[in-house]
C-alpha cells in the first residue's frame, strides 16, 4: 500500500522479476539480453532479445567459440583423411607399376 500525494491510499501490484536467459549448452546466464518474463518478450524489440553474433540469444560466447573450433577441426580431419587415402592409393599404384 502506498499513500499518493493526494492523500489516497492505493495498492501497487509488483510483478514477478524476469530471469536472465540461459545458455543452451552450459546453462550460464546470457548477458547483454534483458531479463524478462516470457509474456513480456513478445512485445520487446529484437535488440533487447539478442546479441549480434551467431547463436546470439541462445548460446554464450564460450560455447559459440567451442562450436566454431569443433567444426573447423572436423573439416581439417576430413581433409587429412582424404590426403592419407590419396597417399595410400598412390603408393599402391607405384608398387603395382614397379612389379611390372
Amino acid at each position: 500500500r502506498v499513500k499518493t500525494p493526494g492523500g489516497k491510499v492505493v495498492y501497487i501490484y509488483v510483478k514477478k522479476r524476469g530471469t536472465f536467459p540461459k545458455c543452451g549448452d552450459c546453462k550460464s546466464k546470457l548477458f547483454g539480453i534483458k531479463p524478462s518474463r516470457p509474456r513480456e518478450r513478445t512485445s520487446m524489440s529484437k535488440r533487447l532479445k539478442t546479441v549480434n553474433r551467431p547463436y546470439g540469444g541462445s548460446r554464450c560466447h564460450t560455447c559459440v567459440r567451442n562450436r566454431i573450433i569443433r567444426a573447423f577441426m572436423m573439416e581439417e580431419q576430413k581433409v587429412l583423411k582424404q590426403l592419407i587415402k590419396e597417399q595410400k592409393r598412390r603408393e599402391k599404384k607405384a608398387t603395382a607399376e614397379h612389379k611390372k
